[in-house]
């Protein structure tokens, strides 16, 4: 990106909270955590350091399918950056004091979740609708797991995981190509290979209503039903369904719930796509008295979506906000690096910007339908209802909206 002055470099790992056993559940943010406590070459503090003299960024994030550890520094400091990560994603020593006291800080990151109602209701959400399977567990793991998790499964876990075929190396902005190729060869080439296949299976649907209680002013709603996985030929249209139904302000059920009828301050749509499998969720927070009729306006509108799809300027209009977020998306290093990272996990190969708009405009309303009728049938749908409904609970009938599909 030659009009840039900065580079954002992510040394990323095809592993996340989907490829931990139950009992391990967290590891993979834990490593994320602990990568940054020491190397044999720096101490922590030495990392912070070296990154802040450049008035650079150092961070990492963990997923379900994917970890990333990345750097956002000026364009001259791109090398220096890139030795600094290879130092901490190879020689990180997993010091037992530092995993100690880092245990800590993950434990008040779950303890934190736990009392944002609003993140938290996802997480619930996750753990009921795909009971079972690996994707529901949470990507922090549990007070119990974390407490659980020593030294020995952090290393294991990393030598299995952290193998040369899950490991790709992305930067975008001011970065020469050839010069960083020939860097990464000479400071990751040593990441051993062969890593072992992972056999993975898609979560089973079912329908579910779960009630968790909690003394809470507002009451937070999360349903949703089985989506489209990352790759998905319909894939297209899945983005703008959830654009014209919830994704801003002149969204459907933003103008519905909130604007029309007052009875939410937040209301979206939001797609959430896998490897083999995906969901379709939709978020409300609202007043007690008023879960009833967010429900029945909500699913009234996918309702009248699955039965006639969108208008002729609802979609043209969705499909022109699709295109016009995807190109101010672009306009960062840091957008543009997690898409070529992004597309080289699920599609091994870079998707062009014209070949996403291509995709936009070839969807009809016709698949729009086909999309909307197949997902949202009642007997596919869950429901997670976090709050203090005063001893009453919701149950299956909160779907009858949608039984005509």
């Amino acid at each position: 990106m030659p009009q840039m002055v900065s580079a954002t470099i992510g040394i990323w790992v095809e592993n996340g909270s989907r490829y931990e056993e139950p009992s391990q559940n967290g590891v993979s943010h834990f490593i994320e955590h602990l990568l940054f406590k020491g190397t044999r070459r720096r101490t922590a503090a030495q990392i912070a350091e070296q990154i802040d003299a450049v008035g650079g960024v150092l961070n990492a994030f963990t997923g379900k399918e994917y970890t990333c550890y990345y750097a956002k520094v000026l364009g001259e400091d791109v090398k220096a950056t890139t030795e600094l990560l290879a130092d901490i994603f190879l020689e990180s020593v997993f010091a037992p004091e530092e995993i100690d006291r880092e245990r800590q800080v993950v434990l008040q990151e779950i303890s934190q979740a736990e009392d944002t109602p609003d993140d938290f209701i996802h997480d619930l959400f996750n753990l009921h609708f795909w009971e079972g399977h690996p994707l529901s567990l949470p990507i922090f793991g549990s007070v119990e797991t974390v407490n659980a998790i020593d030294r020995e499964l952090m290393v294991s876990f990393m030598a299995d995981r952290y193998r040369a075929e899950r490991v790709l190396i992305a930067a975008a902005g001011a970065v020469d190509h050839d010069r960083l190729v020939a860097d990464c060869e000479r400071l990751f080439g040593s990441i051993p290979g062969d890593g072992r296949p992972t056999k993975i299976d898609a979560p089973r649907e079912r329908l579910i209503v779960v009630n968790h209680p909690k003394k809470l002013e507002q009451a937070h709603l999360c349903f949703g039903a089985p989506g489209l996985s990352q790759v998905a030929p319909l894939r297209y249209a899945a983005y703008l369904l959830n654009t014209a139904l919830g994704g801003g302000m002149s969204s459907r059920l933003f103008q519905e719930v909130r604007e029309k009828r007052g009875r939410v301050y937040s209301i979206y749509s939001f797609l959430s796509s896998f490897l083999d499998c995906g969901y379709f969720g939709i978020y409300a927070g609202t007043s007690p008295e008023w879960v009833d009729e967010v429900i029945e306006v909500s699913l009234r509108e996918i309702a009248k979506v699955a039965r006639e799809g969108l208008g002729q300027q609802e979609l043209a209009r969705a499909k022109s906000q699709l295109k016009g977020n995807m190109l101010l998306g672009m306009e960062s290093t840091d957008s543009r690096m997690n898409r070529l990272a992004r597309n080289e996990i699920y599609f091994r190969r870079d998707i062009p910007l014209e070949e996403i708009a291509r995709g936009i405009e070839a969807v009809t309303n016709e698949q729009v339908i086909e999309l909307a009728s197949s997902c949202f049938r009642p007997e596919r749908m869950g429901l997670v209802m976090l709050g203090d409904l005063k001893g009453r609970k919701l149950g299956p009938e909160v779907f009858e909206p949608l039984a005509s599909l």
